[in-house]
């Protein structure tokens, strides 16, 4: 995405591509260190949304880019599916 004329213009993908770097790297503590599974699954379901917005975002600059996006979102969906049952049975 950074080669197809760099932050100026993909401006959008590229921002929503931290933003959902932020979130990936604060579910982790959230679930495994704070040990709150609901505020982890609230975070992870906006994770799943900002992936998923990234990944339209660079399919209008690049669908490769877009399709490498696709396994992380079918990886977080599960984590999510995981998390909201580990929530779920624990409440």
């Amino acid at each position: 995405m950074w080669k197809r004329g760099g932050f100026a213009a993909q401006r959008r993908p590229l921002a929503l591509f931290l933003v959902q770097l932020a979130l990936n790297a604060a579910w982790t503590p959230l679930f495994f260190g704070l040990h709150w599974p609901g505020v982890a699954f609230a975070e992870i379901t906006l994770l799943w949304l900002a992936i998923a917005a990234t990944l339209v975002a660079f399919r209008h600059a690049s669908r490769a880019a877009a399709w490498l996006l696709a396994p992380y979102l079918a990886w977080v969906s599960f984590a999510a599916f995981l998390n909201f049952t580990l929530w779920r049975l624990n409440s």
